[in-house]
């Protein structure tokens, strides 16, 4: 009866070794998968960011362009308003 209980001793002892490197491949793995999609995120948040930041640059520079286009337009309007109006005097 001594002889059966060594190999189930040992076999108990294996798959405890095995269920120890199993745990620590295990945890390594989901280490490496959390560093992955901490990267990912970033990446996504930077990428993000300079998107917004483009888009805003682009609004911002046409709204300035709308301005200097509609400042010329009133600058030259009133300039034709006041020829007609000396042209009038005459």
């Amino acid at each position: 009866m001594t002889k059966a209980l060594i190999p189930l001793a040992l076999a108990g002892l294996v798959l405890a070794a095995c269920s120890q490197k199993a745990q620590d491949e295990a945890a390594t793995a989901a280490n490496t998968m959390s560093a992955d999609a901490n990267a990912t995120m970033t990446k996504a948040v930077n990428d993000t960011q300079a998107a917004t930041d483009k888009a805003f640059g682009a609004a911002e520079n046409s709204m300035d362009k709308i301005d200097n286009a509609a400042r010329d337009a009133k600058n030259k309007a009133g300039a034709a308003l006041k020829d007609v109006g000396n042209e009038i005097e005459d």
